[in-house]
């Protein structure tokens, strides 16, 4: 049974997900500072190092709403995609990574802008939230090359989470080495049904 301190240490972690959430859309994750978010969550400074080891634990925690959202999003567009090819749901489920990363940018960006503990420990629900994405993209990529080896499909997945995030990423930023917004879209079409081919 919860005892009232535990329900209090969790109303306040609550709270100070919410808040570090809303902090993080509007300025970014950089911009984060505890005495910021403890005067939002109504405690004390030190009240956030009682709910949270740290401020990466606390971003952790939002990043993992971040991903279910981003995950339910690319979900729908399996949904609405049922009946496609393998590389059209692909497409579909790149443009939905497209549309959340620019209608969500600076929450998207805190997903891969965090540095993460020196000893490397990810906890595990981080890690499965992650995998939950790149299921997604399995599917298709198990449709397409039915042949390849479950370690050499993994890759493949990777890879191709990797290319599309490097394309939304240069063409959001306007990087030099990336395509106008207005051709994001195109570019990734292009490359993925390049890409995808047998």
């Amino acid at each position: 049974m919860t005892t009232k301190a535990e329900q209090r240490r969790a109303d306040l972690r609550d709270k100070l997900v919410v808040a570090a959430e809303a902090r993080i859309r509007e300025t970014g994750v950089t911009a984060l500072r505890a005495r910021d978010l403890a005067k939002d969550a109504g405690c004390a400074v030190g009240a956030i190092y009682n709910a949270f080891d740290d401020m990466t634990a606390l971003v952790m925690a939002v990043n993992g709403r971040t991903f279910q959202r981003l995950g339910a999003v690319v979900e729908a567009s399996i949904t609405a995609s049922r009946g496609a090819s393998a590389t059209d749901r692909l497409i579909l489920m790149s443009e939905a990574y497209l549309d959340f990363a620019s209608d969500n940018s600076r929450l998207w960006r805190a997903l891969f802008d965090l540095e993460l503990p020196a000893d490397g420990a990810v906890p595990v629900w981080y890690r499965t939230a992650l995998d939950r994405l790149f299921q997604h993209i399995a599917g298709p990529v198990a449709e397409l090359f039915p042949d390849q080896p479950p370690e050499e499909q993994a890759l493949t997945v990777r890879a191709l989470f990797s290319s599309v995030h490097g394309i939304v990423l240069l063409g959001l930023e306007n990087r030099i080495s990336g395509v106008p917004p207005q051709d994001i879209r195109r570019m990734i079409a292009l490359v993925l049904s390049r890409l995808m081919v047998r």
